[in-house]
């Protein structure tokens, strides 16, 4: 599945698409037809069928989320170690001036937590954090 940049699934969507697959898998053990079961939680036939699949090969926990497709790379705890370094300013790591730009950011956050984002990730992680 594709979402927009930045995209995936908030928790809130995740846990609605969950009770979906949960409730078409309470359909699955009543026999209901595909076509009807989709029609009821208005979802494609396509992903019913996918359902169905997983449900037989695995029950009930195959169609579970499996949480979130990839989780932060700074907890909250190394965020604010990131906040303490920004309030000291470029010029304190080694840039020659008084600009920080998100591609400065983003070395910041390669040297002092060995982590690696996109210059698209850096200004995720700042909207995010207010």
């Amino acid at each position: 599945m594709r979402y927009a940049q930045g995209g995936g699934l908030t928790g809130e969507r995740r846990v609605f698409h969950e009770k979906l697959r949960m409730e078409a898998a309470e359909r699955f053990a009543q026999g209901d037809e595909n076509s009807v079961i989709a029609h009821d939680l208005r979802v494609s036939v396509r992903s019913v069928q996918r359902w169905r699949r997983a449900w037989s090969q695995n029950g009930p926990r195959a169609l579970a989320s499996k949480g979130p497709a990839s989780l932060p790379l700074l907890s909250d705890e190394l965020f604010a170690v990131l906040e303490r370094e920004l309030a000291k300013g470029p010029v304190a790591h080694g840039w020659p001036d008084q600009t920080w730009a998100l591609s400065r950011i983003k070395t910041l956050i390669g040297r002092r937590f060995h982590k690696s984002y996109t210059v698209q990730g850096v200004a995720a992680l700042l909207k995010r954090h207010g």
